[in-house]
């Protein structure tokens, strides 16, 4: 009982900042059940071996037995055997043995000492790792394949997580793992792969290409691919836009195509009708093409004669037929149009502006069904400079001045797919990306480079009179 006069206190309350806090509980394994796990794993790592690895298990194996039975002779014998065929498959059949065995070591190596060591903290730093109750989860590594100039790391992503998360941060991963270059493929469902690149394949310029035996507008070789396979650029059935800075190497894409196309041209199966502003870059080759302009007047001249052709063969066709075939009478023509922004933004004529744009939007939007296509070259990919970038579904990204302007030509993402044409070096004209319509990831490539000597023996063969 309290005392008359004492102070009454009341009991201290916990405030809302001193709430009950609940921790993990620490519940200790048994023994058995720990030696039982390891035992476990022993046992799947010895039952998976001969599979995970069957060529270091046979040899191995074999290694043993030729000891067991013939003693320290027999092994040496064994490995001296195996070192003279190993150098007389590489004498012999160089490539397969670079296939088979050098760059299946290099890819254990880059496994075990690049990837996996560093695995962790690269993807930790770069904010990769996913953490889910206390616990760090990591993709994970499945294979690591070499070829001549690319490591392939497949990696199984952790659920919940995307491609994109990758595909942002390509810089990190490529500054971590030591690689100039990274670049993301999507492979599946929670599958991807990372593409780092060793040494460029593509920084020797391409000579021209020699001319082809058969000629397929719907895949011209133009150059090479950064994994050495050749480049074939579609023509027929779709339009092309190509963007670069001045020496980027526009006209080594160009004039690459006009090359493939000679023996169609010959044959009367195709035509180039070119368009010239600048007067520098086609007129070397103009007896080459059955329609040539070099000024803003005789362009639109040009290109209204195109769509009167092509509405004509539309007429034509309506009713009867549904895609164009090459023929003599029907030839595929394809419309050149260097610095197509001269036309579209620069010419000091409003009415040859509005005409150039009205002739161009129809070719490039009615033309493919019937046989017509447009190949444009382009410096500065803005709207305000070029609005009529959509009608062109294939496209070219050379070097170009900002980084943004990346995904202005080859579409949303392209940089964050590794695409990075502003860092192009200015040594290299010609180099480049392109989205192949099997895959939204941008291929690297280098249009081979098409010399003034190789346009004079062009026009020497194929020419006819001068336009």
């Amino acid at each position: 009982m309290a005392k008359v006069g004492t102070p009454q206190t009341s009991p201290t309350l916990p405030t809302p900042a001193q709430g009950v806090r609940w921790t993990t509980p620490i519940v200790e394994t048994p023994g058995i059940v720990v030696l039982g796990s390891w035992i476990w794993r022993l046992t799947r790592f010895l039952v998976t071996l001969p599979f995970r690895f069957p060529v270091l298990v046979a040899t191995v194996a074999v290694s043993f037995a030729a000891w067991w039975w013939l003693d320290w002779p027999g092994l040496a014998g064994l490995w001296a055997t195996a070192a003279v065929a190993s150098l007389v498959w590489w004498r012999t059949w160089p490539d397969s043995y670079r296939t088979c065995v050098t760059l299946r070591l290099l890819a254990w190596w880059r496994h075990v000492f690049v990837y996996r060591r560093h695995w962790q903290p690269v993807l930790v730093i770069s904010g990769l790792a996913e953490s889910y109750q206390e616990r760090r989860y990591l993709p994970r590594i499945r294979r690591v394949t070499c070829s001549e100039w690319a490591d392939r790391v497949r990696v199984a992503l952790v659920a919940g997580t995307s491609p994109a998360e990758f595909e942002t941060r390509v810089a990190e991963l490529a500054h971590g793992f030591g690689a100039p270059s990274c670049r993301v493929v999507v492979e599946g469902p929670r599958k991807i792969t990372l593409e780092f690149l060793r040494h460029d394949t593509l920084a020797e310029p391409v000579p021209a290409l020699d001319l082809p035996e058969r000629v397929d507008l719907a895949a011209l070789p133009v150059g090479v691919c950064e994994d050495g396979s050749e480049w074939r650029l579609r023509l027929h059935g779709t339009h092309v836009l190509v963007a670069g800075v001045t020496g980027a190497g526009k006209g080594s894409v160009i004039w690459s195509a006009i090359r493939a196309m000679l023996p169609a041209i010959d044959s009367g199966t195709a035509q180039v009708w070119a368009i010239d502003p600048k007067r520098m870059e086609l007129s070397y080759g103009r007896t080459l093409f059955a329609q040539y302009a070099d000024t803003g007047e005789a362009a639109v001249a040009v290109l209204e004669a195109a769509v009167e052709w092509m509405q004509d063969r539309a007429r034509r066709y309506a009713g009867k037929r549904r895609s164009h075939t090459p023929t003599v009478e029907d030839p595929f023509v394809l419309v050149v149009l260097d610095e197509v922004a001269f036309l579209t933004a620069y010419h000091p004529d409003r009415d040859i502006r509005k005409r150039s744009e009205n002739a161009i939007a129809t070719l490039t939007s009615q033309g493919r069904s019937v046989g017509f296509s447009v190949l444009a070259a382009l410096q500065d990919p803005r709207k305000e400079v070029m609005n009529l970038r959509n009608l062109f579904p294939d496209k070219v990204a050379l070097r170009l001045d900002e980084a943004s302007q990346v995904d202005m030509i080859l579409g949303e993402g392209a940089r964050d797919r590794g695409a990075n044409a502003h860092l192009i070096d200015p040594t290299l004209p010609g180099v480049g990306f392109v989205r192949m319509e099997t895959s939204p990831a941008p291929v690297r490539v280098r249009a081979a480079y098409v010399s003034d000597d190789n346009i004079t023996a062009m026009t020497d063969v194929y020419g006819s009179e001068e336009v």
